[in-house]
């Protein structure tokens, strides 16, 4: 009984995590050397997921690329988190060729994306990645020196929170987390201003981009103000470490 809970479990975890991996443990089973087979199980589904997925409206982006559009982290492609529909795929690379153009030399990083099938599948802990046209950017960042080229200030570029002023009062449930014991174990750089800003401004005034999600106490600081650029609501993921947006 045990056993069998704790395969539940497994696959139910990996589904969450992975949307693939539970199918991967699930096949396993019918092996020996249950671990070895998922890891071969998983790598040969996370191969036909990439040919499959453009039947349901994603495309991968390039997880080897090193040029002005990258992911942050080849960590959000072990797990199929790295899907988009292809107009949101064309709004990223758009973005990051005007932004190596104005700033040469600027990499533009994706964080989490879209897993690669059905629309409505949730992609933890986020509420909205569900149908291939949201994702999230790491902020540019800088130190003394100026820009940082592909940093970010944790290792997966969440959770490195800018504090500034709020309205939003503690709630439960809530993912509004602050994670303080996380804080002091980020590395010590800050927000590339006039990257973060320009970045803001191409997205805002692109007509295919519906809404971006930045906390307030940001924009006013970069002095960003548009229509499309708006607060998550006190119950959604601080907004203070990334950019999200979605499309019209």
């Amino acid at each position: 009984m045990i056993r069998a809970l704790f395969h539940i479990a497994t696959i139910l975890l990996l589904t969450i995590l992975t949307q693939i991996g539970g199918l991967a443990w699930l096949l396993a089973l019918l092996v020996r050397r249950t671990v070895l087979a998922f890891v071969t199980f998983y790598a040969i589904l996370s191969g036909a997921t990439v040919f499959l997925a453009p039947q349901f409206g994603r495309v991968p982006l390039d997880c080897a690329s090193d040029g002005p559009l990258a992911m942050q982290s080849f960590f959000y492609c072990a797990l199929n988190r790295h899907y988009v529909s292809p107009e949101l795929a064309e709004v990223l690379t758009d973005t990051a060729t005007e932004m190596d153009r104005r700033y040469p030399g600027t990499t533009t990083l994706v964080l989490d994306a879209n897993f690669p099938f059905f629309d409505g599948f949730p992609l933890l802990p986020h509420l909205s990645h569900d149908d291939g046209e949201k994702v999230d950017l790491a902020f540019y960042y800088a130190d003394e020196s100026g820009y940082l080229p592909g940093a970010t200030r944790s290792p997966i570029g969440f959770f490195a929170f800018e504090d500034g002023p709020t309205t939003c009062t503690p709630s439960f449930p809530s993912l509004r987390w602050d994670l303080g014991l996380l804080q002091p174990l980020w590395r010590d750089h800050v927000p590339d201003v006039r990257r973060n800003r320009t970045a803001l401004q191409i997205l805002a005034g692109d007509p295919r981009v519906g809404r971006i999600f930045v906390e307030p106490h940001l924009l006013q600081s970069w002095n960003v103000s548009h229509p499309s650029i708006g607060f998550q609501g006190c119950n959604a993921a601080r907004h203070d470490d990334h950019i999200h947006l979605q499309l019209r």
